[in-house]
């Protein structure tokens, strides 16, 4: 848990390198994402917000984050990456791109030039596109580059969409006993994943076998 939640997608975001976490994440779970994921973990605030799963956004690339975020911010992780600010009303980063290192869908109704500056931060084609009707496609889904998971109500038309943009096999699951909303429960890359404390066995199981850990 981070933050005494499981809602792990809320307050971390992570790439094939990297995790950014909250200012103040205890040392075991630093050290528990370290060796889950095999990422450096950097510690930071966006906005000054500990939610930086949902403000911000990544690949190997670089970051997209919230307009609100402070200059103090962004100048570390530009050591990390291209970082970019969101340019709309809409800064929820983390909530509404899904991204991996080829490809990235994002809220439908995200003006062109917020569109230009994920291609631009994230190097990778960007597609507009809902994941079981919802437009926080960030929080709906987890992409890596072996495989993607989303909400168990998507449609076959999402679907086929989605794996024509990451070119990857599409699964459905839910994470925290249930949970639809992947996204806010389950931080993954290539390496390793690292789910809600409330995740169960056969979720567990779902987890693994979509994104290519068995």
């Amino acid at each position: 848990m981070i933050g005494g939640s499981p809602v792990l997608g809320v307050f971390t975001t992570v790439t094939e390198n990297v995790a950014l976490v909250p200012v103040g994440t205890p040392h075991e779970i630093v050290q528990q994402i370290e060796e889950a994921l095999r990422v450096r973990v950097v510690q930071t605030s966006i906005a000054g917000s500990f939610v930086v799963g949902s403000l911000a956004c990544g690949n190997c690339s670089g970051f997209v984050v919230s307009r609100y975020a402070y200059a103090e911010e962004i100048e570390p992780l530009q050591e990390l990456g291209n970082v970019q600010v969101i340019p709309d009303v809409m800064t929820a980063a983390g909530n509404i791109i899904l991204a991996n290192d080829t490809a990235a869908v994002v809220h439908p109704r995200l003006p062109n030039r917020a569109v230009k500056v994920i291609e631009e931060a994230l190097q990778v084609d960007v597609r507009r596109a809902t994941i079981a009707g919802l437009k926080t496609v960030g929080m709906a889904g987890v992409a890596t580059n072996k495989g993607v998971l989303v909400h168990p109500r998507v449609s076959d038309a999402e679907i086929a969409i989605l794996e024509d943009t990451f070119n990857l096999p599409v699964d459905i699951g839910t994470v925290n006993f249930g949970s639809p909303l992947i996204g806010s429960g389950l931080l993954a890359n290539s390496a390793g994943y690292l789910a809600g404390a409330d995740t169960t066995g056969p979720e567990l199981g779902r987890i693994e076998d979509a994104l290519g850990y068995i």
